[in-house]
Parts: structure tokens; C-alpha cells; sequence
């Protein structure tokens, strides 16, 4: 089977994001939101798994101990079980192709009642630009080649966690909308992040001249106010925890002692089942 991202490319598009002078405001935005987020977690965290290559000076206070840990490109997270009891990832994931796989072996790491924050880009992330990329492919070659990686929607990341083995799991999403000057303004601010196009089947075609100017041409028409491109962004933060008994646990199906229409101070009606009829 294919990969869906070429863990090389993903790799190159990292190194060169360390020599690009653009702007990083989704790190600065995520870490700043993964910080409110554990501020609100009433407990100490001894050891720290950090996905990736740096912790944020945001988010270092929040562990005593860090270790740093990627994955490589066979998806394997080289660490040991059960050593951590909180594990952070800030877009790291973004370019694994099997996602589920690796928030298990994450929960593997984790203590039990231990924790994951992940930062991912939702579905809605550069919808402006993949929409221009269609129009203008579509004009100038027939056709379309995969230009902008794909982004999971919120509700299928949540049911990951759920998949995984996480335990209590939330994801919720924050959109940030950015007007740019021009193409090549958001462009050098993708590439600064290390978003560039890694998937496997992506075109290794350079960028047409008229396709680039049909694309252009799109987006400044159907993506545009006063002059100024837009571009929407997606965080999405999932958090989950890893198993442990002394967690909140669901009620078992008919375990009520009340019933719902006394809380809500209503008159309870049965229904009368007929022949036949569910």
C-alpha cells in the first residue's frame, strides 16, 4: 500500500523551515493554546514526552523533565513504556500515515492516568488555496493533481483517540482567518512552517505559468477582501488520557436511581406497545 506522505520530503521541508524568515504564528498560537489548556490540569507533571524537536519555552514549566522523540519513517516512536506522564504534540503528527497506529504506541508510553495534548490542522486548513488550485488546474491541464495535503475533520480525530484507547476524549478546534498581500506572502509563511506539499503522489512537475496565473487569477476573485487574500486555518486539540481506575467511568445502561423526568420536574408517559409494531 502507498503512503499518503513521503516521510523524506516531510523531513527537507523541516530543515529548510529553519532557514526561512517567515512568519511561525501557528506554533506561537498553538503552544499558547496547549498552555491555557494544562493550566487547567490541577496536577504536577514529572516527565514530559515532547514529539518533535524543541519545547516551547511556553510549555516547558509544565513537565520538571522533558524527553524529545520522533517518528521515523517506518510511523515507530522510539520510547519507552509507560516512562511519561504527559506527552505534547505541536503538528508533529501531521504527516504520519498511519495516525491511529501512533496514538497508541503514544498511549503505550504514557503512565496510566497519564496524558496526550496534540496540536493537528483541521479539515478546513487552506480551503481558499486548494479551491484555487483546482479552478486553475482545471482550466489550464484538464485535471488535477494533489497540490495541498489533506486535513482530518475534528469529529474523525476525536473518534481516533476513542480507537487508540485514550480515555475521556476531547478534540475542539480554533479557525484563525489571515489576509495577505500577495500569493508568495502566504506562501513563504507555509513553507517557514515546514507545511509544503510532502505526499507521496504529489507532482514533481514544476508549477505551469498558466496554471500558476489561473490560479491567481481565482483566488484573488473568489478569495479576496479589499485586496488582501484570505487564508483559514484549523488547529484542532485533541487531549486524552491514558486508562486508569480512578478516572470518571460511564453508567452502566439501566443502573439509573432516578429517573430523567424527575430532574427535569415532568410527567412521565409510557408508550403502549402494539401487536407487531417495535
Amino acid at each position: 500500500m502507498t503512503p499518503l506522505f513521503d516521510h523524506a520530503a516531510a523531513l527537507r521541508a523541516q530543515e529548510r523551515s529553519h532557514l526561512i524568515s517567515g512568519d511561525t504564528f501557528l506554533f506561537a498560537a498553538a503552544a499558547e493554546g496547549m498552555a491555557d489548556r494544562l493550566s487547567v490540569v490541577k496536577r504536577r507533571f514529572e516527565h514530559g514526552l515532547w514529539i518533535g524537536e524543541q519545547v516551547p519555552n511556553t510549555l516547558r514549566a509544565f513537565a520538571a523533565q522533558w524527553t524529545l522523540a520522533r517518528f521515523d519513517a517506518l510511523d515507530r516512536l522510539e520510547a519507552a513504556p509507560r516512562a511519561c506522564d504527559l506527552a505534547v504534540s505541536l503538528y508533529s503528527l501531521q504527516t504520519i500515515n498511519d495516525l491511529p497506529g501512533a496514538l497508541a504506541q503514544i498511549r503505550r508510553v504514557l503512565k496510566p492516568d497519564g496524558l496526550l495534548l496534540a496540536a493537528l490542522l483541521g479539515g478546513g486548513t487552506l480551503k481558499e488555496l486548494r479551491d484555487a488550485f483546482v479552478q486553475g488546474e482545471s482550466l489550464t491541464r484538464g485535471g488535477i493533481s494533489p497540490r495541498v495535503s489533506p486535513f482530518a475533520d475534528v469529529r474523525d480525530l476525536g473518534a481516533l483517540l476513542s480507537r487508540a484507547g485514550f480515555a475521556l476524549p476531547v478534540a475542539d478546534v480554533e479557525r484563525l482567518t489571515v489576509r495577505y498581500g500577495d500569493f508568495f506572502s502566504l506562501a513563504r509563511d507555509l513553507r517557514a512552517h515546514g507545511f509544503t506539499n510532502v505526499l507521496a503522489e504529489r507532482s514533481r512537475a514544476p508549477l505551469r505559468r498558466d496554471t500558476l496565473a489561473a490560479m491567481l487569477a481565482h483566488y484573488a476573485k473568489g478569495h479576496a477582501t479589499d485586496g488582501k487574500l484570505l487564508a483559514t486555518f484549523e488547529t484542532v486539540f485533541l487531549t486524552g488520557w491514558s486508562p486508569h481506575e480512578s478516572q470518571q467511568q460511564p453508567l452502566r445502561p439501566g443502573s439509573a436511581k432516578a429517573r430523567l423526568a424527575e430532574a427535569l420536574g415532568t410527567t412521565e408517559h409510557l408508550l403502549e406497545r402494539r401487536p407487531g409494531k417495535l
